[in-house]
């Protein structure tokens, strides 16, 4: 019998029963992905628990170029404020190609937000340092699919906020397109071949890539956390709302209990 059906007792008759359907009851979140991202929507979805409804908007970005990546903010407060009309809790910028651009952009996104609707803003490159921070990681790897100026502008912005970037590898992908149509298999065995002996942490970047359904499989194979830029903005989206539900199909960082998102570290002169 189809679960949107059933018997009302009466042998042979079906009676059918609308699905359940979720609006939100203890957050609506509003959400800025790039315009050729098919990834981050349905991850997020699939990571965020009942009662937290996700609403989507989308600003142009597809490429990698430096003025692609920073023409993408040009339509940060229109987009804000239709996600506002909704009467979101939150609203964020989730893109870590812009976000980790520079040290000193995604506090600017955030106050722009909150300028902008009055409601509270996150945006991916904070997430990404929260995540790291709760696990404790101390010597980071970062995989990414981007170019080579992409991949060297975020570890310099991780450096600046004190993580020990120990070990990196790049793909050197342009596109969202690209990045999305990596299958999680090869995505998982790139990654399985980068991983050294001194690491602890492994930080797989990127909100493009389909990488929710492998993070589990990577720490129970090389028995190290792992960060991805969608699972780290899930999570953060949750715990700076208040919301501590686990689910370890999402990693050890999910697993984390009843804690709110920690301050992530103090940037330090490089």
């Amino acid at each position: 019998m189809a679960e949107s059906e059933h018997s009302d007792g009466e042998p042979g008759r079906v009676v059918n029963v609308a699905p359940s359907i979720d609006y939100g009851t203890r957050l609506r979140a509003g959400i800025i992905v790039p315009s050729g991202n098919p990834v981050a929507e349905p991850e997020i979805s699939a990571m965020l628990p009942d009662g937290v409804s996700p609403l989507f908007t989308r600003l142009e970005l597809r490429g990698s170029s430096e003025q692609e990546l920073l023409a993408m903010l040009d339509g940060l407060e229109g987009a804000s404020r239709l996600l506002s009309h909704a009467e979101v809790g939150t609203i964020v910028f989730h893109c870590t190609a812009v976000s980790t651009f520079a040290p000193e952009l995604a506090p600017q996104i955030v106050q722009r937000i909150a300028r902008a609707t009055g409601i509270p803003g996150l945006v991916t490159a904070d997430a990404i340092l929260h995540a790291i921070t709760a696990l404790g990681g101390r010597r980071v790897a970062l995989l990414t699919p981007y170019n080579r100026s992409v991949h060297q502008r975020e570890i310099a912005f991780l450096e600046s906020h004190g993580v020990n970037v120990v070990h990196d590898a790049f793909m050197g992908l342009e596109t969202n397109s690209e990045m999305g149509r990596l299958a999680p298999a090869a995505l998982r065995d790139w990654v399985l071949k980068q991983i050294k002996d001194d690491v602890d942490t492994i930080f797989l970047s990127c909100t493009a890539l389909r990488s929710a359904g492998i993070i589990q499989a990577i720490e129970q194979r090389t028995q190290r956390s792992v960060v991805t830029s969608n699972q780290a903005m899930a999570w953060q989206l949750l715990r700076a709302n208040g919301i501590s539900d686990v689910n370890p199909l999402f990693g050890r960082l999910f697993s984390l209990r009843g804690e709110r998102a920690a301050e992530p570290q103090e940037c330090v002169p490089r």
